[in-house]
């Protein structure tokens, strides 16, 4: 299942069901830069992100989830994740959150791998 953003559905009250995985994407609030990963709990995951417990994505303080699909199994979202850090993931991640860079023109989809 897809959840597309900006305005993450997870704070809407999207619920998942029992043992479900995600694939997703964070960007920055401040600066140009997104992250993909995948997790179990996407609310948690989005908290240790923000609470600096990532080391990757702590210089970008604070992140939103931008993006997210759901998946039965860890495997198919980690396979996923590393399809979004594809050129082809990139490409299509752009185009799914076209709306979203729109609205910030300063910040473009960045390479982290």
């Amino acid at each position: 299942m897809q959840v597309p953003c900006p305005t993450a559905s997870v704070r809407r009250g999207f619920l998942p069901g029992p043992h479900m995985y995600f694939a997703y994407v964070l960007g920055s609030l401040g600066k140009k830069f997104v992250y993909k990963g995948h997790c179990e709990d996407l609310q948690k995951r989005l908290g240790q992100h923000n609470a600096g417990m990532t080391r990757s994505t702590r210089p970008f303080i604070p992140l939103e989830i931008i993006y997210a699909e759901e998946f039965e199994t860890r495997e198919e979202a980690i396979k996923r994740e590393k399809f979004f850090k594809s050129a082809g993931g990139r490409k299509v991640l752009k185009e799914k959150l076209e709306l979203y860079f729109n609205a910030r023109p300063t910040e473009r989809l960045t390479r982290n791998d």
